[in-house]
């Protein structure tokens, strides 16, 4: 293979993703030509509604994953969060690389922590995972809707006069942004994050052997099976962005431990439960999520938080 395109959304945190995945397949196999091709989606063009109000899975990938089976490209570069349940049939995650920091940020003008915020403070998040542990922490603050890029949610932040805004720690550092000064980032423990928020998924064609002999490289084992612990989770839940659901993995050294959250955002209930694990990644994402239903959580799924 002498070619090879990658397929992604046209943000800018979008495309330093592609380039990273750009640069070191190019790097891993001298002679090798990478491209590549934009291509929006229906979560890029619908901007006026928050994602639970447009509905549906898949508003980040669904016109990528598309462009794979047409064969107008060869490789789609995800954020794993943005990626609902599993692989359509014909399609499979080759790599998953090694994960960035997971962690949510607050974003404000002088870093406050999320406890120094002042009384009735203003928070920008469009995420109903991240609107219920707001409300959760600081059940006086209030939740403004924001969305677009990193760039247009500071602007925004500003403009409105917003005391802060809450982004993905990812994507700051990715881009250049994280700042100590005027980010704080919140504990994992605190503020449970999205599910696969940090790590990036490469998707290929399932018969398409010469891509993934090629892209295969950039997978990272430990940070594949955190990630179908979180996803296994997810998926017995049959959680999507109408829902506050989180769960964050990692790998010690006594195996795998794995915390789940479901909350509301109306009231700020959140229910957690943490298990350990040295079986199969799925199968504890499975065990917390029933342990969560056996807390009741079915009912806060069953709301859907509208």
């Amino acid at each position: 293979m002498k070619k090879l395109i990658i397929g992604s959304r046209g943000s800018r945190l979008a495309l330093i993703q592609a380039e990273w995945v750009k640069h070191r397949l190019e790097e891993a196999n001298p002679g090798l030509r990478v491209e590549i091709k934009i291509i929006k989606t229906k979560g890029d063009i619908i901007l006026d509604r928050t994602l639970d109000k447009v509905g549906g899975k898949g508003l980040f990938v669904k016109e990528i994953q598309n462009a794979l089976f047409d064969g107008s490209i060869d490789l789609a570069v995800h954020s794993m969060k943005d990626v609902p349940g599993k692989s359509p049939e014909g399609l499979r995650m080759v790599a998953i690389p090694e994960r960035e920091d997971p962690r949510d940020v607050l974003v404000t003008e002088d870093g406050k922590s999320w406890k120094d915020l002042p009384e009735g403070a203003v928070i920008g998040t469009s995420s109903v995972r991240r609107q219920a542990q707001i409300k959760t922490l600081r059940p006086d603050c209030q939740v403004k809707p924001i969305r677009g890029n990193i760039e247009t949610r500071i602007r925004k932040m500003k403009e409105q006069k917003m005391d802060g805004i809450i982004l993905a720690a990812a994507g700051l550092i990715r881009s250049g942004y994280y700042d100590e000064s005027r980010h704080f980032a919140f504990s994992e423990e605190v503020f449970i994050p999205a599910v696969g928020q940090g790590a990036l998924g490469c998707e290929i064609r399932q018969k398409d052997t010469a891509t993934a002999k090629i892209v295969g490289i950039l997978d990272d084992p430990a940070t594949r099976r955190i990630i179908e612990a979180e996803r296994g989770f997810l998926n017995y839940l049959e959680g999507d962005c109408h829902v506050p659901v989180g769960a964050y993995g990692s790998i010690t050294e006594n195996g795998m431990v794995l915390t789940g959250m479901v909350a509301c955002v109306q009231t700020g209930k959140r229910l957690t439960a943490r298990m350990w694990g040295k079986d199969e990644a799925e199968k504890l994402g499975i065990q917390v999520a029933k342990e969560l239903l056996q807390q009741g959580a079915g009912e806060l799924l069953a709301a859907k938080n509208i």
